[in-house]
């Protein structure tokens, strides 16, 4: 793709790497094939080909976003199966996250949107206010169909059934490993995570020290800030990146760490781009380092001795998140390691297509979302599975929210499968052999 950036433009780092993506997009259209949001809504500008045109026409022309513009690029998912499917290695998530700094910097958006944004940006990347506002919305349900913006609603519909209680593994602590230390890794615990599901850090950090890890909660690590991140909110995003970066390379500079374990796949595609978030400013080296190091629980696993175990006697549906499959291009791992302790594991139709969580975006973009939700369903369940399994919260919730089929992390059945307890969301009814 031809462009015309000035020297002064080509000076703005962010604006240097968006003229390189630009660049290297052929308007092939094979990303239209892969997109879900063209899937549902048939319309070019609603496809990366499309999406690219108006970031290239915005930033060019150093133009006021218009409203077209913000609706189009405002319904991109990130899910970054274009990237799985480009055959010229155009970087779209670089693209997209530039231009929502972008507007986020020059457009004004009706009240009601910078309202909404401004609440999640203060509320989820929070632990202690999520939990709150969760409470609150489970009172709220009841009055559901009295509030006039689909958004609202759609919140109110996110709070789960139960409030799982607080985890004492979240607070800043080690646990050793059992038997002969094999690797000390960081846990990141995250922030909506620890207030949705305490069940998965808790399976994650026995699981890791079963098969020999020291385990690290650091002091001072958060939230990785994707969450405002994919709002453009650049500023707050790497505010809480950075206390990440500090507490994690203290202790590489300490007792050292041999992996950051992620069990959250959205974060973890944003900690692993922490060296290009960063290049430009001081802390670029330690970003560098982080990023280097960090991992999904699933590439950690593979590298550890996971006993082989005995049939479960349950079919698996296995959802592989957007984040882990194109994000950071990890597809097999978990599917590996689930044969390996004893599932049978099946993937529905159409697994590269997104379900339509997308951190925030099934808060933000309701409609859409939902029909994402309900495909990703319908494909789950005809594969007639006894559970469904996935790498990401948010993924869980918003598949949880339309099945009656227990979903779990993927590191749960591990956890169980090697010794573990049995996980909450199995207790409800699936019958299983205790391992």
């Amino acid at each position: 793709m031809q462009t015309t950036f000035t020297d002064e433009q080509l000076a703005d780092p962010g604006t240097a790497r968006a003229n390189e993506i630009l660049r290297a997009c052929v308007h092939c259209g094979f990303c239209t094939a892969t997109c879900p949001t063209y899937q549902v809504l048939g319309d070019e500008l609603d496809s990366p080909r499309g999406r690219i045109y108006l970031i290239k026409d915005m930033l060019e022309n150093e133009r006021v976003p218009d409203e077209k513009t913000v609706r189009h690029i405002d319904r991109c998912l990130s899910c970054l199966a274009c990237m799985t499917t480009c055959p010229s290695g155009v970087h779209y998530m670089h693209l997209v996250d530039h231009a929502r700094d972008y507007i986020e910097r020059h457009y004004n958006r009706p009240f009601s949107d910078r309202a909404l944004r401004w609440l999640l940006a203060r509320i989820l990347p929070y632990p202690g206010r999520f939990r709150l506002a969760l409470l609150g919305a489970k009172l709220a349900k009841p009055f559901k169909g009295f509030l006039p913006d689909a958004r609202l609603r759609a919140m109110l519909d996110m709070a789960p059934a139960r409030i799982p209680p607080v985890s004492r593994n979240d607070t800043p602590q080690s646990f050793p490993a059992q038997g002969a230390r094999k690797m000390r890794v960081a846990l990141m615990t995250g922030c909506a995570q620890r207030a949705l599901n305490t069940d998965i850090n808790d399976a994650t950090i026995r699981l890791l020290t079963r098969l020999g890890c020291e385990v690290v909660v650091a002091r001072g690590a958060g939230c990785c800030g994707a969450l405002t991140h994919h709002m453009g909110k650049t500023q707050e995003s790497h505010a809480t990146a950075e206390k990440n970066i500090r507490a994690w390379t203290r202790e590489m500079a300490g007792a050292g760490l041999d992996a950051i374990v992620i069990n959250t796949s959205g974060c973890g595609t944003t900690v692993k781009d922490y060296g290009h978030m960063f290049r430009t400013g001081p802390l670029a080296q330690q970003a560098a380092q982080v990023s280097a190091i960090a991992m999904d629980v699933s590439e950690v696993l593979t590298r550890l001795d996971l006993p082989e175990g005995a049939d479960q006697g349950l079919t698996v549906a296995y959802h592989a998140a957007c984040s882990l499959q194109h994000g950071q291009k990890i597809k097999t791992h978990p599917k590996a390691l689930l044969k390996r302790a004893g599932f049978k594991v099946v993937e529905p139709a159409d697994s590269h297509l997104c379900c339509g969580s997308a951190g925030t975006y099934n808060l933000m973009q309701p409609e859409i979302s939902g029909q994402l939700k309900a495909r990703k369903i319908r494909t789950l369940e005809a594969k007639a599975p006894d559970l469904i399994a996935a790498g990401n919260i948010g993924c869980m919730m918003q598949i949880g929210s339309g099945t009656a089929l227990p979903v779990v992390h993927t590191v749960e059945l591990l956890d169980w499968a090697t010794g573990g307890p049995k996980p909450p969301a199995l207790a409800l009814g699936v019958a299983a052999q205790t391992p």
